[in-house]
């Protein structure tokens, strides 16, 4: 079993646990707010189930109807835990538009929020685990995972506080307030995990910095070709495509420049790791005058 699909078991585990525990809050408390947080986890649940799926189907080698793999999947998921936030948000306003209308008081609210805080402890120390190791493993669909609990994380701090306050002040509309808010930051943090997926799935280039990787990893391994243009990058899932033309001079015999390419691939494969490169030799006269020039 890989790590990425440990990983995804994992959160679906963590998932579960944390939205009994929130459920649990909400009981003591019945608090809008902090049912708006137990809604949330039964999207994690969802998101969870959908990781899992994606990472072991992106997972699979290529084949006659994939040759380039099956590493999109997990865009696909990222796009649906996206959608499903979106989803949760609704659902909360709903519920907290309601609590405005009718406001009513809190049940035993300091213990329920004490449980509350234990799940919320516990989503910061997973979502820190799938983050740097998502990154890691170049998985979107557990970055997207973890962000996506990080904001729960941030809006379940701001229910312990909403909450809190109420309870300080005696002023119960302060309850539905903060699960508004909650809605608000879900909308944003869902929109910007769909735009994050959609542009991947559009093969959006690699981001500036690793394009200046690229050029200067070609730049000092390609010694004996002329210079190199076209470049082109996308990545899907774990993987990154690089393509470029290689302008070598018109004596050079094909065994040296398949040498060639093959030391540029090399090194391209160490800067970058997990990268599939496809290089087209041409001639000098094909030569172009905005390109990376060779060392």
């Amino acid at each position: 079993m890989s790590e990425i699909t440990k990983l995804a078991i994992g959160s679906l585990i963590v998932g579960v646990v944390v939205l009994g525990i929130k459920y649990v809050a909400y009981l003591m408390t019945g608090s809008v707010a902090l049912l708006s947080d137990a809604l949330e986890s039964i999207v994690n649940v969802a998101t969870a189930i959908a990781a899992l799926i994606a990472v072991e189907y992106a997972s699979r080698p290529a084949d006659a109807n994939h040759p380039y793999g099956h590493h999109k999947a997990e865009f696909f998921s990222a796009v649906l835990e996206g959608v499903l936030i979106v989803i949760a948000a609704i659902l909360i306003a709903r519920e907290a538009w309601d609590a405005i209308a009718h406001p009513r008081s809190l049940d035993a609210p300091l213990a329920g929020l004490a449980v509350n805080v234990g799940a919320n402890v516990i989503n910061a120390v997973w979502c820190w685990i799938l983050i740097t190791r998502g990154r890691r493993l170049r998985s979107p669909a557990l970055v997207a995972d973890g962000k996506h609990l990080l904001s729960d994380v941030v809006s379940s701090v701001g229910v312990t506080g909403g909450v809190l306050v109420a309870i300080l002040t005696g002023w119960p509309l302060l309850d539905p307030i903060m699960a508004l808010l909650i809605a608000v930051n879900i909308l944003w943090a869902g929109w910007k995990v769909v735009r994050h997926s959609l542009s991947s799935l559009m093969d959006e280039a690699l981001p500036e910095q690793t394009l200046e990787t690229i050029r200067r990893v070609i730049a000092e391994n390609a010694s004996g070709a002329v210079q190199a243009h076209d470049l082109r990058t996308r990545h899907a899932g774990q993987v990154v495509f690089i393509d470029f033309h290689l302008i070598v001079p018109g004596e050079m015999s094909v065994t040296d420049s398949h040498v060639l390419c093959d030391r540029v691939e090399h090194a391209l494969r160490e800067a970058i790791p997990g990268s599939q490169i496809t290089i087209h030799v041409e001639p000098e006269h094909k030569a172009k005058p905005h390109a990376i020039e060779i060392d």
